[in-house]
């Protein structure tokens, strides 16, 4: 009980990082269109066992495996796959009868979307923080942009309310900005923080 002085429990992802981590290296490996030669060669497990673990995770989750079929008969059809902002990705060998060519082809039409996409956010979330009126009043800066992490710094004594400036350009990224896409569909959940020296931070 915190209100007594005793110590709050651990996160979830802070007791079991190690699981955590694993778990979510599976989900992206497989989102990614891994297959189960690779999941077996991965993992240390059998071809049988990367197959019923990929069983069991398309069962649990139909909507993905859907999703990754439409995007390949869309390759296939244009000889293409898009990002969220339209940005497109020639795949030449898409219908190739090289089967392994063909496979590398269809796990980059599932591969691009999801990468990409994330990068389309990212890009668009990064001019929205360093156009805001507000961070340039309180007089914080973007300095540089890692994977899916921003960087900025600024005064101690407005840090709270830049943390909800930029909290709020990266959860929305391009609501009001003209591109054309609205809202998204899912909710983004962005985790922000502040510290004073570069080794706290890391």
């Amino acid at each position: 009980d915190y209100s007594k002085g005793q110590p709050t429990a651990p996160l979830v992802k802070d007791t079991y990082g190690s699981e955590r981590r694993k778990a979510k290296t599976l989900n992206f490996s497989i989102a990614y269109g891994k297959t189960p030669h690779g999941l077996a060669k991965d993992w240390g497990v059998t071809r049988e066992e990367a197959q019923a673990l990929l069983d069991a995770w398309y069962a649990d989750r139909p909507e993905v495996k859907q999703w990754q079929q439409r995007v390949i008969e869309e390759a296939k059809r244009t000889g293409n796959t898009r990002t969220l902002m339209g940005r497109y990705r020639k795949l030449p060998e898409i219908n190739s009868r090289d089967r392994g060519k063909q496979g590398h082809s269809a796990r980059a039409a599932i591969n691009t979307p999801i990468q990409g996409g994330a990068a389309d956010v990212v890009m668009v979330a990064m001019v929205k923080i360093n156009e805001s009126p507000l961070l340039k009043k309180l007089g914080y800066k973007l300095l540089l942009q890692i994977h899916d992490e921003v960087i900025l710094e600024g005064p101690e004594e407005h840090v709270e309310e830049a943390l909800n400036e930029v909290r709020s350009c990266m959860e929305h990224p391009w609501s009001d900005d003209g591109v054309g896409l609205g809202e998204l569909r899912v909710t983004l959940d962005v985790d922000a923080k502040y510290e004073k020296t570069w080794y706290k931070a890391k």
